[in-house]
């Protein structure tokens, strides 16, 4: 397990997902956000996407998969995450979430983070940054 003096701004880490059918059945109900943009293709069709999408904060899930557990891991306390989602995912698209260490702050153990996810063409879809608390 790696200890805070382990972790070096600059260090990066990642995980990848393809979005399913069910995912986004299963995000919708946890989230109880059942906008038809994302369950109804027939509905989907008459928007700009032409196609179902997932909901933007699918994709801010797996960049706390990240953090929870690649870097910094186990113990990583969530503090806060701004976010800007710059284009659609679609059903069938595989995303990577990405985040870097951009800053240590060690008299409270808090990293700051800069994320990002990619669809399979290397698009950004979605971007932030994150303060996390190192707890191990």
């Amino acid at each position: 397990m790696r200890t805070y003096d382990d972790i070096k701004v600059g260090d990066k880490d990642f995980v990848k997902k393809v979005v399913t059918e069910a995912d986004v059945a299963d995000f919708a109900r946890i989230s109880t956000d059942n906008n038809p943009v994302h369950l109804d293709e027939e509905y989907a069709k008459t928007t700009p996407f032409k196609s179902r999408i997932a909901h933007g904060m699918f994709s801010a899930g797996l960049i706390s998969a990240v953090l929870g557990t690649k870097l910094p891991g186990y113990g990583t306390i969530y503090l806060s995450q701004d976010l800007k989602f710059r284009a659609p995912v679609y059903l069938g698209d595989e995303l990577t979430a990405y985040v870097e260490v951009v800053e240590k702050i060690d008299a409270k153990k808090r990293l700051r983070m800069r994320t990002w996810v990619e669809n399979q063409k290397g698009n950004v879809v979605t971007e932030g940054e994150a303060m996390v608390m190192f707890n191990v």
